[in-house]
């Protein structure tokens, strides 16, 4: 049997006028039906103000704004946009606001999704979610639990990340591809969580718990892809926010994208704008490493070259210094004074022993006058006792006396015979 394309067929024959006219054979271009779809909603449904809280709101682009309206009571929401004035107002509010908007039901053509086009918007209060965080983040910080001193830096080369994540989670395979395409021997203990729903705090709890008593483990990450406030709100549970303060291993929270904010943020100490930004910021770029040894080796290798080339000059100018080509030069100087010295020393030696001579002849002289000797060799003679004595007076001697009488040669003995007393 052979298959007939439906749109050829409808091609073929007209288009129906109304939707009850339509068959397999005669159906609506999806254009048409989206129109249809727009033109229903734009003549039916009037204009009308609905209220909520805002889940999500994005303001980024000039002339419009996007807002998620979550439902006060139930997980119900609608997505409002608006543009010009609204998107002015807009620029006002943040997540967690209740707020009352107006406009009317809009059907987006291109892709025949139902919004709500608002041209007002008013604030109503804020929500008791995001008071309830507000008023938690306020006494935790109070407590010193967000404080810098209690940061822990983070390794610079870890060996083994502890993951919590969500099973089958993108944000784990982004953090698992991204940390091995920069450091390829990193590993990963991953511990599975709830992270959203009402069991996100106590799995979240356990899981840092875990990874921080693990030895092998040298930094955490806590990830989650983005949603909205409500489904980020388990990251902002007091249980969760202490264990993060008192992990004693660097964690870092990488929780939703990077307008996305939760309490888990403060608390640990480094906070990723994304799953990917986590594992970027956690381990190192290898060829950036690669690149930062090259450069210190070739550094490296440039300094000891041109200490080498300096030393080489050095030796090059001690090397060609006439005292080591001709090192007899070295003795020259000191040669001179030597010579020089025993000149010196030669005259003053002859000088002090002419001195001495000249005294020596000058004593001698003086002695030779003063000595008896002398005296005998002028014709003079010494009488002498018997026992030594000089006999200087007659009176001392008696005739018979013998005497000693010493002349200019040899002695001569003799008896007194007489006595002249004159």
């Amino acid at each position: 049997m052979e298959f007939q394309n439906p749109t050829a067929v409808a091609s073929a024959k007209p288009t129906p006028q109304h939707a009850k006219d339509t068959t397999p054979e005669t159906p609506w271009p999806v254009s048409r039906a989206s129109r249809a779809f727009h033109d229903t909603i734009a003549r039916t449904w009037p204009e009308l103000w609905i209220g909520g809280q805002i889940s999500e709101i994005n303001t980024r682009r000039a002339g419009s704004a996007y807002i998620t309206l979550r439902d006060n009571a139930i997980e119900v929401s609608i997505q409002v946009m608006g543009f010009g004035k609204f998107a002015q107002l807009a620029r006002d509010f943040n997540q967690g606001d209740r707020v009352v908007v107006h406009g009317r039901a809009d059907i987006w053509q291109k892709q025949t999704r139902l919004s709500f086009l608002s041209d007002d918007i008013r604030r109503v209060g804020t929500g008791s979610l995001r008071a309830q965080i507000e008023e938690l983040r306020r006494r935790l910080k109070g407590e010193g639990l967000f404080d810098e001193t209690n940061k822990v830096p983070l390794p610079a080369v870890p060996r083994r990340i502890g993951l919590v994540c969500a099973p089958q989670a993108r944000a784990e395979g982004d953090i698992v591809t991204n940390a091995r395409l920069r450091w390829p021997t990193i590993e990963f203990t991953v511990v599975h969580a709830h992270v959203q729903g009402s069991q996100c705090p106590s799995d979240v709890v356990a899981a840092i718990r875990q990874l921080d008593a693990d030895p092998n483990v040298d930094v955490i990450i806590v990830a989650r892809g983005g949603g909205s406030f409500e489904d980020l709100i388990g990251f902002s549970d007091e249980s969760v926010v202490r264990t993060t303060a008192a992990c004693a291993t660097p964690i870092v929270s990488a929780i939703g994208h990077e307008e996305d904010w939760t309490l888990i943020d403060l608390a640990a100490d480094l906070r990723a704008s994304t799953p990917t930004d986590a594992a970027k910021r956690v381990v190192p770029d290898v060829r950036e490493q690669w690149n930062i040894i090259l450069q210190a080796r070739q550094q490296l290798e440039n300094r000891m070259s041109a200490r080498m080339d300096a030393e080489t000059r050095l030796l090059e100018g001690y090397a060609n210094r006439p005292s080591l080509t001709n090192p007899l030069t070295m003795l020259e100087q000191p040669q001179r004074f030597v010579d020089e010295s025993l000149t010196r020393l030669n005259i003053a030696i002859r000088r002090l022993v002419d001195s001495d001579c000249a005294d020596i002849d000058r004593f001698s002289a003086a002695l030779t006058a003063l000595s008896p000797q002398s005296t005998l060799n002028r014709g003079y003679a010494v009488v002498q006792g018997l026992n030594g004595h000089i006999v200087d007076d007659v009176a001392l001697l008696a005739a018979g006396d013998p005497i000693v009488v010493t002349l200019k040669r040899g002695r001569a003995q003799a008896t007194v015979t007489g006595i002249d007393a004159k």
